[in-house]
């Protein structure tokens, strides 16, 4: 799956990865879309589960911060 903004793609995601986070946590429209290249499957998290999962298992938010603060570096960097 291709994240893409603007025309200009912005990261690849392995399988099993994670995309859309930021509209669960600021409710804010989202900054860039998600292109599936081949056929895959989607599993959507409403607010309610990610909430659930943060709350169950501290390691998966700290999991998210990191995903997220990878991110953010690598769109200053470019």
């Amino acid at each position: 799956m291709e994240i893409v903004r603007a025309g200009r793609l912005l990261a690849t995601n392995p399988a099993g990865g994670i995309f859309g986070e930021m509209g669960l946590l600021d409710h804010e429209p989202r900054t860039a879309a998600a292109i599936a290249k081949t056929d895959c499957r989607v599993a959507a998290v409403t607010e309610q589960r990610f909430m659930k999962l943060v709350s169950q298992n501290p390691l998966f938010a700290l999991d998210m911060m990191r995903l997220l603060s990878e991110r953010i570096r690598r769109d200053l960097e470019s």
